[in-house]
C-alpha cells in the first residue's frame, strides 16, 4: 500500500505461488523533488547565487529532500561539506548590487520567453524586445545574454530599467553556446575597453600596485619589452581606457609611476594631481587646539 501510494507499480498474483510484485524494468527518480528545486539544485553550493535568482527556498528544500534521501553516513558527509566550503563570488571591497528584475528575468531564461525592456547603455535610455538566452555572474555582476534580431548581445542586469516578459516564445540562435561566447565577448570587451596605450616609469613598488588594481594591464605590462631604469624601475606600455579613465586608474599609483606618453594624458595627470594639492594647501583640518 505505501509503494503504491508512492506511485510504484505494485501488482498482485493470485494463487499458491501468487503474491506482490514490482512491474519490471521500473526505476524511480528522486523522490518529492518539484520541477523548480530541481533547477535551483545546479545552484548548490554557488554562494547567493540562488537568492539572486530567487530559488533560495526551492534550493533549502531540495538539499534537505537529497540528503534524507542519502544513505547516513553518506548524507553526514554532504551536510560536513556544506558546512566547510563556501563560494562568495563578489570581489573585495565591493557590495552584491540589489537587482529586483533578476528573478524575472532567470524566470524568462528558463521559460524561454521573450522580454521587452527599457535599458541604460552609454548613449541613453533604449526600449527593445529580445530573446533571453542565458545569465552570466561575473566578479559578482549578473550579465544577460540575449539575441536581437538573431544577433547576440550582452546587457548588465543592474542597467536594465524596466522588464515585462511577453507571450512570445524566444527564438534561439542554431548551435549558440553559452559558455564559448562569453569567453569570447569578454576577452573581445578587454580589448575594446583597454584599446589605448601609455608610456610609463613604474617602479617596484607601483608594478606590484598594478597587479592588484588592474591585473588585466599588469598582464600586457608582462608580456610587452622594457627598459630597466635605475632602482628597479622599468619603464613599459601599458592599456587604459581613455584620458579621463586612465587618469583616474593611473593617479591610483601615486609617486610610483610616471606617466610619459601621450602628452594630453600627462598633462590631465598633471592637472588632476595640481587640483588635489590644492584643494589640500587651501583648506584648514578644522582641529580645535585641546
Amino acid at each position: 500500500d505505501q509503494l503504491s501510494a508512492a506511485g510504484a507499480p505494485i501488482y498482485a498474483e493470485r494463487g499458491r505461488n501468487g503474491g506482490f510484485a514490482l512491474d519490471g524494468g521500473f526505476r524511480t527518480k528522486l523522490t518529492g523533488l518539484t520541477a523548480r528545486e530541481a533547477e535551483a539544485l545546479l545552484f548548490s553550493g554557488a554562494g547567493s547565487t540562488a537568492a539572486d535568482l530567487g530559488v533560495d527556498a526551492e534550493l533549502t528544500a531540495a538539499q534537505l529532500k537529497v540528503l534524507a534521501s542519502l544513505p547516513p553516513d553518506q548524507g553526514a558527509s554532504a551536510e560536513n561539506i556544506a558546512a566547510r566550503f563556501h563560494l562568495d563570488p563578489v570581489a573585495w571591497y565591493r557590495r552584491a548590487e540589489k537587482l529586483h528584475s533578476l528573478p524575472a528575468i532567470a524566470a524568462a531564461v528558463w521559460r524561454e520567453k521573450r522580454l521587452s525592456i527599457r535599458y541604460e547603455s552609454w548613449k541613453g535610455s533604449v526600449a527593445r524586445v529580445i530573446d533571453p538566452l542565458g545569465l552570466v555572474l561575473k566578479g559578482g555582476l549578473w550579465y544577460l545574454v540575449a539575441a536581437v534580431e538573431g544577433a547576440p548581445r550582452t546587457y548588465r542586469v543592474s542597467n536594465i530599467l524596466e522588464i515585462e516578459i511577453l507571450e512570445t516564445p524566444a527564438r534561439r540562435p542554431r548551435k549558440f553556446d553559452l559558455r564559448r561566447y562569453w569567453v569570447k565577448w569578454a576577452l573581445e570587451f578587454e580589448e575594446r575597453l583597454l584599446s589605448e596605450r601609455a608610456r610609463v616609469r613604474l617602479s617596484p613598488l607601483g608594478l606590484k600596485i598594478l597587479r592588484d588594481e588592474s591585473p588585466a594591464a599588469a598582464s600586457v605590462v608582462d608580456h610587452e619589452p622594457r627598459e630597466s631604469n635605475a632602482g628597479g624601475w622599468i619603464t613599459v606600455e601599458i592599456p587604459f581606457e581613455n584620458t579621463r579613465e586612465g587618469v583616474r586608474r593611473l593617479l591610483s599609483l601615486g609617486a610610483e609611476m610616471e606617466i610619459l606618453h601621450p602628452a594630453q594624458l600627462r598633462m590631465a595627470a598633471a592637472k588632476a594631481a595640481d587640483d588635489v594639492a590644492r584643494l589640500y594647501r587651501g583648506r584648514k583640518t578644522g582641529a580645535r587646539r585641546l
